[in-house]
């Protein structure tokens, strides 16, 4: 997508194919804003990140200074850190079993700290977190969709005041199961499909926060390959060593 800022309009770019993680680029087709080529903004910037931003700025509109736990890190899951750490959120907790989605992609979005779940012994992974944060976060979002990692992100907030925000869907639409104490001390859960955004009034704010260069969308591709490379795409996605994978047709 794109927006021609002389005209205030936006427009969505047809001419790319995202199969999963990875994007099949056609440089042919892509068009400027605001005299700027934005072959970059299309090719870098697919839909997952949107509801991803949007549910950290929108649905939880989180603080500054707040505390944030986030679980899975894919596309999905750091969009909710770029835009915690664009809110300037004082701790961001990244959930995941691959250690290298911190280390390699996690830490460039503003993710402070990691848990892996696999590596929690005894304790359950909302245990780890309050101790972490004493007490627990002010915000978590579910990314993975899994009724135990829902129940989790729940369990992970701070009594009185925590929300949860859950973005995964569960593939099998199972109940999830959380405490009515917990409710009725205040913490909430919601859901959300487009993190709350407004198209016609939030993206052309969106796009133009990524042209100044606030929002840190190319941060998400992890590999540039040519379209003859396609092969080796796939084994990155399937070994979880890349987050976004731009196969140029012309290279």
């Amino acid at each position: 997508m794109w927006m021609d800022s002389n005209k205030g309009m936006l427009f969505y770019q047809c001419f790319t194919l995202t199969v999963r993680n990875v994007k099949i680029a056609n440089p042919q087709r892509a068009t400027g804003a605001r005299g700027i080529a934005t072959t970059s903004y299309q090719t870098r910037g697919d839909m997952e990140w949107l509801p991803g931003v949007g549910a950290a700025w929108k649905v939880a509109d989180v603080e500054e200074g707040s505390t944030v736990a986030i679980f899975g890190l894919g596309g999905v899951g750091l969009a909710v850190a770029e835009g915690a750490r664009l809110r300037g959120v004082a701790k961001i907790i990244g959930v995941d079993l691959n250690p290298d989605k911190f280390e390699i992609v996690g830490k460039r979005f503003g993710i402070t700290d990691f848990v892996n779940p696999a590596l929690c012994g005894e304790k359950k992974t909302s245990q780890v977190i309050k101790e972490m944060t004493e007490g627990g976060v002010d915000y978590s979002f579910e990314c993975i969709g899994l009724t135990s990692s829902m129940e989790e992100a729940f369990n992970s907030t701070r009594t009185g005041a925590g929300k949860t925000v859950i973005l995964g869907m569960e593939k099998q639409m199972l109940p999830i199961s959380l405490g009515s104490h917990d409710l009725l001390r205040g913490r909430t859960i919601c859901g959300t499909l487009f993190g709350g955004l407004k198209p016609k009034l939030d993206i052309p704010i969106l796009v133009d926060s990524y042209l100044k260069k606030e929002l840190n969308l190319d941060g998400f591709i992890t590999h540039e390959l040519s379209f003859e490379e396609i092969n080796k795409a796939f084994d990155l996605l399937v070994k979880g060593k890349t987050i976004r994978c731009v196969l140029w047709i012309d290279k």
